[in-house]
């Protein structure tokens, strides 16, 4: 006996009588607008979270800057707010933050390159299921505990290799925040790494390549885009952090080019100032919102240095 064949959906929708396709039409593509509504909401989200906090800072640092002079704010060495006779240099709070970071990418940077080569091109399956996991978890960590281990550790342990590096200093706590930004890296630049096609590779050993010229020759150059991409986070994330420097770095503005002294960056000064011992509206409380637009306009000039390195290197397979 012959079986009757399934109907599919389309037969089934012409079979409908004409009121009951017109609802069934009516309700499904009401049912696909709400779906794209939401879906457009939830991206419009983030883009309107930037704006309104982009806004905040323009319109506080626009308050800031009517009483305090531009050039004396990005060229004068001092920033002494908080007393008397007050200085409205970010000089000195730029030049700690870069000195942190610098000291962190000096890190994070080679040592998280050399992981992922590992973990793409030399590592087994069950050595990457066990590492890779494992660097993952140091971004876990609350950075609180990165600032008092810097503090309480790493720093007395550098003061056996130099006595006279202070309690409070910026290579200590830059170390750290080098540590922690080594997931980042190392993470984002093996995800590179494993999408080059592995018949580059196999190209590569028919040459007579080894596998150390294969990683640094083949894979390496034609992940360049991803690798710049994890550094950029990488130092996205640097430029960011705040408890680390804020508990080992020393609070204290300093126009120092020199990681063993101790000095103040833009953020540890924005937590500083945020406890609420100053009143809203002052001056004092408006200039966490001038140094957080630049704080904001620096991470923004490397994100998009990033993005014009990774549109120069991209290769499409």
């Amino acid at each position: 006996m012959k079986r009757d064949t399934p109907l599919s959906n389309v037969d089934a929708f012409e079979r409908l009588p004409p009121g009951h396709r017109f609802a069934y039409s009516l309700t499904r593509n009401a049912g696909e607008r709400l779906i794209e509504a939401i879906l457009f909401l939830a991206s419009f989200s983030a883009v309107a979270v930037t704006i309104a906090i982009v806004g905040i800072l323009l319109f506080e640092s626009l308050e800031f800057f009517k009483q305090v002079s531009l050039v004396d704010f990005l060229t004068d060495t001092q920033w002494t707010i908080m007393f008397a006779d007050k200085h409205y240099g970010v000089l000195p709070l730029l030049a700690g933050t870069l000195v942190t970071t610098t000291v962190a990418l000096l890190l994070a940077v080679p040592v998280g390159t050399v992981t992922a080569i590992y973990l793409s091109e030399f590592a087994d399956a069950r050595v990457r299921e066990i590492v890779k996991p494992t660097l993952e978890m140091l971004a876990g960590i609350p950075t609180v505990v990165y600032g008092y281990f810097a503090l309480l550790m790493v720093t007395p342990a550098l003061q056996w290799f130099m006595p006279d590096l202070p309690g409070f200093n910026m290579l200590g706590p830059g170390l750290v925040i080098g540590v922690m930004i080594i997931p980042y890296v190392s993470s984002v630049a093996e995800d590179a790494m494993r999408s080059v096609p592995a018949t580059m590779r196999e190209g590569s050993y028919a040459m007579g390549a080894t596998r150390m010229q294969t990683a640094l020759r083949v894979v390496v150059p034609a992940a360049t885009s991803g690798i710049v991409a994890a550094y950029i986070l990488g130092i996205s994330r640097a430029f960011g952090e705040t408890m680390v420097v804020a508990v080992a770095a020393g609070q204290q503005p300093n126009l120092t080019w020199d990681p063993r002294e101790p000095g103040a960056t833009i953020t540890a000064f924005i937590v500083q100032v945020a406890l609420g011992d100053l009143p809203h509206g002052t001056l004092e409380y408006q200039s966490i919102f001038a140094v957080g637009l630049v704080l904001v306009l620096m991470t923004l000039f490397f994100n998009v240095l990033g993005h014009i390195a990774r549109k120069r290197f991209r290769e499409a397979y």
